[in-house]
């Protein structure tokens, strides 16, 4: 029965604008240095997967904001998605029956090279591992940015990215932190952190350190007012097609105010030379033994139902944080 089973694999593609669909494909064989991968679950990335849902990628990026495994392109047919996490079922010694994380788009099963294998340790459940990629994003933010003992940091918009790197922030010899959002059902988030949670007009201004993870023009305009004189802000959003204004007339120039993109396409710059970014995923990883990362798991829908579970996402303004996929054949996880 097993061996019959693996003759198609099916996988999720955005056909068009809010439509999509499983779809299946020929399975084949893992070669020599690459491992057949049993899905168990997959992690919605709620930002720029509703980016993608909605068509919302512009053509001049579409190249480098590619998801590693990603098929297709946009505005569609494309499969894309970058948190996967399976059991190795085919593939080299040290993996195999393992639990591994992948960037990988959501499909039942999947043929990578073992090098794009994160293994899962042991205490980290599998609906946790998912979150490798945001955690990821979030390292590499602050290996950006570098926060110093002392500093008085925000991180405006609450999301994934911006919960994820408030979690690795209270962790800081920080004088003061704030989570900075607009939406007050984030406060559960805030208090399972142990970080607070501030509304945008009442957050403290005068930061070192200023990330902005909100998406949005406004969050953007009130990021730079937070900034202190010659201080940086680390702009982790990705706004598709939107363009956004960006107050640069106000006190943007003689304060010296600086905005840096961070993205984790690539291992920061101050990292690049000593840390790979296959270093970087499984520092991450190590950061998830830390059970606190299970308040960014929001929900659980069934991988037949991930079509409707997408477009749900999309029409639901209370924002989900990570909306979890699971596969089918894997209840003991």
């Amino acid at each position: 029965m097993h061996h019959m089973a693996i003759e198609r694999w099916t996988a999720y593609w955005t056909m068009a604008p809010r439509h999509g669909v499983l779809k299946t494909e020929p399975a084949r064989r893992p070669l020599e240095g690459e491992a057949l991968v049993r899905t168990i679950c997959s992690g919605i990335s709620r930002g720029t997967e509703m980016l993608v849902h909605a068509g919302r990628i512009p053509e001049e990026v579409g190249n480098s904001m590619r998801a590693p495994f990603q098929v297709g392109s946009w505005p569609g047919p494309v499969k894309y998605g970058y948190l996967s996490v399976g059991t190795v079922e085919q593939g080299p010694a040290s993996l195999q029956g393992r639990r591994v994380f992948c960037l990988h788009p959501h499909q039942d099963r999947y043929v990578v090279p073992a090098s794009a294998l994160t293994p899962v340790p042991d205490e980290v459940p599998s609906d946790r591992a998912v979150l490798a990629g945001t955690v990821e994003t979030a390292i590499n933010a602050l290996w950006d940015a570098g926060p110093r003992i002392g500093d008085r940091v925000a991180v405006v918009g609450a999301g994934m990215v911006g919960g994820a790197l408030a979690a690795l922030l209270r962790l800081f010899p920080l004088e003061r932190f704030q989570l900075v959002d607009v939406n007050p059902s984030r406060s559960a988030l805030a208090s399972a952190l142990g970080v607070e949670l501030v509304h945008p007009d009442d957050a403290a201004s005068d930061n070192d350190l200023v990330f902005h993870c909100s998406a949005s023009e406004s969050g953007l305009a009130r990021s730079l007012q937070l900034l202190g004189a010659e201080a940086e802000l680390i702009e982790l959003s990705w706004y598709g097609t939107v363009r956004p204004r960006v107050p640069l007339g106000a006190a943007f120039h003689s304060r010296r105010l600086a905005i840096r993109a961070s993205q984790v396409g690539a291992v920061a710059a101050a990292r690049r030379s000593r840390r790979t970014s296959g270093d970087r995923l499984e520092l991450a990883m190590r950061m998830l033994t830390d059970p606190v990362f299970d308040t960014f798991i929001t929900g659980h829908a069934p991988f037949g139902a991930l079509p409707q579970t997408m477009e749900s996402i999309f029409s639901d303004e209370a924002e989900a944080l990570c909306q979890v996929i699971d596969y089918p054949g894997n209840e003991e996880a």
